[in-house]
This record gives structure tokens, C-alpha cells and sequence, in this order.
């Protein structure tokens, strides 16, 4: 694939320079595919459309990684662990240390995404894209990028180069499970202040109040929320971010893990990869990949609703429909994952259920109108 050799040569610095990333180009998915899919599930002895929107997440899978009957079988969760400098300014609960604490326990399984990816034979990929901490650690990924980003209250989060790092990073990440074999990817990321970075990227690229994509991240009281929603402000007006280019609003504002996964959604979509995002972070990677590779979303598959509030405003811009009305917000890819389970059952309906000729009962015929 062309895509591969302009990695592999880019791969000799672990980075990629702009005119690399602006000269990707993605297929787009295989729309005959999509409609055999559809056709199969009819089918299938069951009502039309009996499985309601997992029927157009199955064809769309397929359509995304040319197979008739996919198979997602192989699975992994790519995780971006990375820290933020804007904690320094209190917009969070917790310090940096509790970054690393969560992802050492990520690295044993026993984080809540490794036990919950355990269950459904999904393999985890934990990264350290930008951890704020010099030791490597066991199971982790060395990725890093820088020990975390710098606080964007008094310079902007990264250097362009920087940010072009995490972002080929995800893609190489998700060329490398490729070649490995696996047929699906959900994403998942780890990092104290995340929530402040993807409200912050999520509002200049969608051009809205703060207020309208900033929430209360692990749970910050009233007094706090409002503190958070006052940095994020002042650095958009600070900046002049509103009509900024992606690269630069992620540059400016954003996070490595943000960087990374954007990076992992646009691998997906150069390598024919469907990936599950998760919760708000996830989809404001998907945001950003779609703003800067075009054509990207339509190998994306959304998952849950989450609890933050930029997530209903970016589902309607990238035109995703989250299937899981859970109201969690416990990020690592917990939701992503929980859909990949609900897809292994819808395709095993779409692939061994009885068929209409198995019974010999007439097919139901679809009418317009």
C-alpha cells in the first residue's frame, strides 16, 4: 500500500512533516460492499431492520474493510497516556501523579478497560505518548512525545513539530496492527486535564461558547467548572484560535494523547481499519482528523454518549450516532470497548443466524413510503 512506504520513511525520526501529513489521501469506502451487507441482513429470518441500527454499523464495517462477512475477531485498544500542563492552573481534581498510577495499572490488566477487554478477548495497547514521569515502565509503549505538554495559560501546549509527532505516531500505530493482523481498533486514552484540552480544541474548532462543550471532567463543583471555563476562554481569545487551521488549534490548546488518537483514526481510515472511538476525547480526535485528512469519519464508529456536553455538538458535526446511552465518564476506552462487544453479537446474527431460506419461509419484501 502507497500509505505504508511514506510511513516507513518518515519513521526514520519517529515523526512526519506537514507536507507528509497534507499529502495522505484516503479511499473511500466500498459502497458495493455496504449494500451487499444490507441486502444480506434481509435475509436473514428476522423483521427488516429488525436489528435496527447495527444492521447500517455492520454494512458499515464492511464497506470500511472491504469484506462481505467482516471479521473482527482480532481486536485492540489503543490507549494514549500522555499529561497536560494546563493542571498546573487547578482546572482538575487530581495532579499528574495519578496519571502514572492509572496507567502502571493499565500496563498489569487490571485497570478497568483491561478487565473489561479481557472479557471480550480484546488485546490493550496502553502508550506513553507524554506522561509527565522519566521511568519506563513494563507493558507501556514508549511513545513519549515530551514529559507532558506545557501549560497553555502562558505558551502554547506544543511546537508544530511536536504535535505532527503524536499525530503520525497514531497513524504508525495503527499501520503496525495492520501488518499484526488485527481487523479492528477502539481508542482510549489516560491523562489528568484531558478534559480541559478537548473542550478547549472541541470549542475553537466548532466555533461555540466554552460553556456549550465544558463540562465537569472527573467532577469539579460549581466554583471549579466555572474556573475551567474561564482558562479555556481566555487562551481562545488569547490565541485568536476561532478560524485557526486544526494543526494549529491542537498545537496551541491540545493534548499528545488527543494528537495520537487522531493519528490512530486517520490510520484507520488509510489502512482500511474501522475504529470504535470512545468517549469526548476520542471524539475530538475524530473532530481534528476529519478537519485535517478529510474522508477520515467514514471509517470511524461512535460508541457511547458520555456525559460531556461537546459530545452531542460533535456527533452532529461528524454526523455519528453513539449507540450506548450510559451516561459514563470513565474514559480509558470502557466505552468503546463495551461496543465492540455489542458488535461481535450483531455479527453473529449477521453471520450464522438462520436465513429465510434455512426455514423455508418466504422473505419479507420492503416497501417504500
Amino acid at each position: 500500500m502507497e500509505c505504508f512506504g511514506k510511513l516507513n520513511s518518515n519513521r526514520k525520526t519517529n515523526t512526519g512533516t506537514l507536507e507528509a501529513l497534507l499529502e495522505l489521501k484516503i479511499d473511500r469506502p466500498d459502497e458495493e460492499i455496504r449494500r451487499k451487507v444490507l441486502a444480506n441482513w434481509d435475509r436473514v429470518a428476522k423483521p427488516l431492520n429488525g436489528m435496527g441500527r447495527f444492521e447500517a454499523l455492520i454494512a458499515r464495517i464492511g464497506a470500511a474493510c472491504r469484506m462481505e462477512k467482516p471479521d473482527i475477531t482480532k481486536k485492540a485498544v489503543i490507549i494514549m497516556c500522555a499529561d497536560n500542563g494546563i493542571v498546573a492552573e487547578g482546572i482538575s481534581q487530581s495532579g499528574q501523579e495519578v496519571t502514572l498510577a492509572v496507567a502502571k495499572n493499565m500496563a498489569k490488566k487490571r485497570s478497568s478497560v483491561g478487565r473489561m477487554a479481557e472479557q471480550i478477548g480484546a488485546d490493550t495497547i496502553p502508550v506513553d505518548i507524554g506522561m509527565n514521569c522519566k521511568e519506563r515502565i513494563p507493558g507501556i509503549l514508549d511513545r513519549k512525545i515530551r514529559c507532558g505538554t506545557r501549560n497553555f495559560n502562558e505558551e502554547p501546549a506544543m511546537t508544530q513539530a511536536e504535535a505532527l509527532k503524536a499525530i503520525f505516531t497514531g497513524i504508525e500505530l495503527a499501520a503496525d496492527c495492520k501488518k499484526k493482523g488485527y481487523r479492528i481498533l477502539a481508542t482510549g486514552e489516560m491523562g489528568i486535564g484531558n478534559t480541559t484540552t478537548s473542550s478547549a480544541v472541541a470549542a475553537a474548532l466548532l466555533d461555540c461558547d466554552v460553556s456549550k462543550v465544558t463540562g465537569r471532567g472527573a467532577g469539579l463543583c460549581d466554583e471549579k467548572l466555572a474556573h475551567k471555563r474561564q482558562v479555556i476562554a481566555r487562551a481562545l481569545e488569547r490565541y485568536h484560535l476561532r478560524g485557526k487551521t486544526a494543526l494549529t488549534v491542537l498545537e496551541t490548546v491540545g493534548g499528545f494523547d488527543i494528537g495520537g488518537l487522531a493519528g490512530v483514526c486517520m490510520g484507520g481510515a488509510l489502512f482500511h481499519i474501522p475504529v470504535v472511538l470512545d468517549g469526548v476525547i476520542s471524539m475530538v480526535a475524530a473532530l481534528l482528523a476529519e478537519r485535517i485528512l478529510p474522508g477520515t469519519c467514514a471509517y470511524l464508529i461512535p460508541s457511547h454518549k458520555g456525559k460531556e456536553p461537546a459530545m452531542e455538538k460533535i456527533c452532529q458535526e461528524l454526523g455519528l450516532r453513539p449507540v450506548i446511552q450510559g451516561e459514563m465518564a470513565l474514559g480509558e476506552g470502557t466505552g468503546a470497548v463495551m461496543m465492540l462487544s455489542l458488535l461481535d453479537l450483531a455479527l453473529a446474527v449477521y453471520q450464522d443466524g438462520a436465513t429465510f431460506s434455512d426455514i423455508q419461509v418466504a422473505q419479507y419484501e420492503k416497501y417504500e413510503g
